[in-house]
């Protein structure tokens, strides 16, 4: 198995511009188990997403239900091995090839992030060695014991106190700083969820976390840039990361999500799982309306001999049900934004995604929720954008995770987090002339 050598997750090689790649993703997740293999191919500049430097096709695709798995982390096994095997079973037969390898997502784990600041004195003309420096310095801070880092995003560079610097190599300076934006996880969570995956035969190049693969799938390269807020609503898991400047500035995740509602319907209408999640999907909402009261619905309940015995009752107590747990699950998103110094602001661009988002009535309470102190925000679905040969079914935003892992080794190549093992190598003298040539010939070829 894989280890999480000094604290980090395995590093992505970067993406070449000019060569094309093919690419197979996991999206383990607590309701469903997605693979997707696709075929990378150079492209020229989009006016709308500009970030990305290849056209994504998809070959293949299979998705299968999710086993083993609660609150978006590995809780069997064998069930969770069993899940990823026939989902990738799916993909390699609809594709035609063989996957060796997957970059996968992770939603559980008590994702968090942490920013820290670092500065160094330069000689005058900002290098790319300062560049490496300064990040080496901004990356020196100590982990908690127990987590791993899946992200680490410089969110802007400042010259001489003069912050909003994209690229300081080549400006004139004597005092170079950066802001890091880190992004860990749980380490049991992210190695379980490694060994799951590698139980099946296959290598994962790099775990991401689910709020910022499903928001570099969905947002436009402006919403980045202006600040926008991407709520991924899944089955046991509500993640959220913040956007700003482009970057990812901030994320979370609450065990709360999709499959709670389910739940609360089935205690509510005295109904099995599955019929709660067949009325939830077809009746469900989570605001009321005028017709709720005239518009009856059939609930199969189940009495002490297990016989389906059905049930009429307006549509409106189903919502009734549904909308204290939808309020709750957004308030939470609410509450640990502001705790963490992202209180809502007006006129704020939140892009729901997930499964769950696809609830009726659910971007107007985000809406009011979410808003700012004016009660204005933006409020919209994100579906992935720019992927060609994905299936009318998967493009929804329940797949804007998946999507968002194809679309990751494009932006990849923006992090940095050099672990302090690697450091001391340069002053005992084992970073030797060779050493160095062989880690300069992997990283290159």
């Amino acid at each position: 198995m894989s280890s999480l050598r000094n604290g980090l997750t395995p590093r992505l090689k970067p993406l070449s511009a000019r060569k094309s790649t093919l690419l197979s993703v996991l999206d383990v997740g607590t309701s469903k188990v997605v693979c997707l293999i696709a075929q990378l191919l150079p492209a020229s500049e989009s006016d709308v997403l500009r970030r990305r430097t290849h056209q994504v096709r998809v070959l293949g695709i299979g998705h299968q239900r999710s086993l083993g798995l609660k609150g978006g982390i590995v809780v069997d096994l064998e069930a969770a091995e069993q899940a990823i095997r026939q989902a990738v079973d799916a993909a390699e037969r609809m594709a035609k090839v063989e996957v060796q390898s997957v970059i996968v997502n992770l939603t559980g784990g008590r994702l968090a992030a942490q920013s820290f600041a670092a500065n160094v004195a330069t000689r005058g003309t900002v290098t790319s060695a300062d560049v490496h420096r300064v990040l080496d310095a901004a990356s020196a801070h100590s982990l908690k014991p127990g987590r791993v880092v899946l992200h680490a995003l410089p969110t802007g560079y400042a010259l001489d106190g003069q912050k909003g610097v994209l690229d300081p190599v080549g400006m004139i300076g004597e005092n170079l700083g950066v802001d890091l934006s880190v992004v860990t996880s749980e380490a049991s969570a992210a190695r379980n969820l490694m060994l799951a995956v590698e139980r099946c035969h296959l290598d994962v190049e790099a775990i991401v976390a689910s709020p910022y693969a499903a928001g570099i799938a969905t947002l436009v390269d402006d919403e980045a840039e202006m600040g926008g807020l991407v709520v991924d609503l899944g089955g046991g898991t509500t993640s959220f990361g913040a956007f700003f400047a482009g970057h990812l500035v901030h994320a979370d995740a609450v065990a709360v999500g999709g499959h709670h509602v389910t739940m609360d319907v089935a205690r509510g209408l005295s109904t099995h799982l599955a019929a709660a999640e067949r009325l939830k999907t077809l009746y469900g909402g989570a605001l009321p309306s005028a017709s709720d009261e005239r518009e009856i619905i059939s609930v199969p309940l189940v009495d002490e001999s297990e016989r389906d015995v059905p049930n009429h009752m307006p549509k409106s107590h189903l919502v009734r049900i549904i909308r204290p747990r939808v309020e709750e699950i957004l308030e939470l998103v609410r509450d640990r934004l502001k705790a963490a110094g992202f209180a809502p602001a007006d006129g704020r661009r939140v892009i729901l995604t997930g499964g769950a988002s696809q609830l009726t009535g659910l971007p107007e309470v985000a809406r009011r929720i979410l808003a700012g102190p004016k009660g204005s925000a933006q409020v919209r679905i994100g579906r992935p954008l720019g992927i060609k040969g994905l299936p009318e079914a998967a493009k929804g935003p329940a797949f804007a995770a998946a999507v968002g892992l194809l679309v990751y080794p494009q932006v990849a190549h923006i992090e940095h987090f050099e672990p302090k093992a690697a450091r001391t190598m340069l002053a005992t003298g084992t970073d030797g002339y060779l050493s160095r040539m062989g880690r300069w010939f992997r990283e290159s070829f």
